[in-house]
């Protein structure tokens, strides 16, 4: 299944992976876009689950939580984010790939928290050589959209056959983190059956972050989605029921985007906005850490 949204220079297009991909790939998503010259495309993304894009001609600039954008490598992949990323994207197109928590557990050794809130050349860096073939399968030139899609579903099969430590586990917290009834550390870890401190270290490796960061993140997301699917909406209308007020929701606005609800809503989306749409209508949630986890 396969989903576009085409606005001005922006085309972006979300395809949903097989079922037998899914507990560990959210979605593959192709960006292109349009124009002459250094003619730029700018956004903010919000915090995710990591990613893998390949950028054929190098073609994105971007810069975490407010510093200084920087030419972004052919292949980059992009640990778990707890801050928004700023980007600038000239005309040209780009792959993504969204993983789940075990799918960066299938595709790398590294723990997440290496990797948190920062990217690293994956044609280059270590812990992910073993990509080469899976980042290879996007050509310099457009080999066609449908071939390419194809190209990386069959990489990714092979590197996603063999299971990583702790599955299980891994599955019952995406499956708690994702259900907006659970607000506090110490429901997570009676749900789970750990003890906070050893719920602790487990998270760091496998989501990136602290359980108390992932809980905040959550629910930021679940409001910024609303406001994201409709900027019509007044902010005090997006805001999940887990928020206390208005200011409660402003502090996390700041500390996950750099920036205040107000400043955020007068700068232009073309990316973002059609990706909410696009990525609602293929998976079903508007932002990639809302998805639901599969079981296999």
């Amino acid at each position: 299944m396969s989903t576009g949204q085409t606005s001005g220079a922006v085309a972006l297009r979300f395809f949903l992976p097989p079922k037998r991909l899914r507990p560990f790939v959210t979605t593959l998503y192709h960006l292109e876009i349009f124009g002459e010259g250094d003619e730029l495309v700018e956004d903010w993304l919000h915090p995710e689950w990591a990613n893998l894009r390949i950028i054929p001609q190098r073609t994105i600039d971007a810069g975490m939580a407010g510093g200084p954008l920087e030419n972004l490598p052919r292949a980059v992949i992009v640990g778990p984010t707890s801050v928004t990323a700023h980007f600038r994207a000239r005309p040209g197109r780009s792959w993504g790939i969204g993983l789940m928590p075990r799918g960066w557990a299938r595709l790398s050794q590294a723990p997440a928290d290496e990797y948190s809130d920062r990217w690293a050349d994956a044609e280059s860096d270590p812990a992910f050589t073993h990509l080469a073939a899976l980042c290879g399968a996007v050509p310099l030139e457009s080999g066609g959209l449908a071939a390419e899609r194809d190209a990386l579903l069959r990489e990714l099969t092979l590197l996603l056959a063999e299971p990583a430590a702790r599955e299980a586990e891994i599955l019952r917290f995406e499956e708690a983190l994702t259900d907006p009834r659970f607000h506090s550390v110490a429901e997570l870890a009676d749900a789970l059956g750990m003890s906070p401190r050893t719920m602790e270290r487990f998270c760091r490796r496998a989501f990136g972050f602290s359980p108390q960061l992932l809980l905040r993140r959550q629910r930021f997301v679940r409001s910024l989605a609303k406001f994201m699917l409709d900027p019509s909406l007044r902010w005090i209308d997006t805001l999940d029921g887990h928020y206390h007020d208005q200011a409660h929701f402003v502090r996390d606005f700041k500390r996950f985007m750099t920036m205040s609800p107000s400043d955020y809503a007068k700068l232009p989306h073309p990316v973002l906005a059609a990706a909410a749409h696009a990525r609602m209508a293929a998976a079903g949630q508007a932002m990639q850490v809302l998805q639901e986890t599969i079981d296999e």
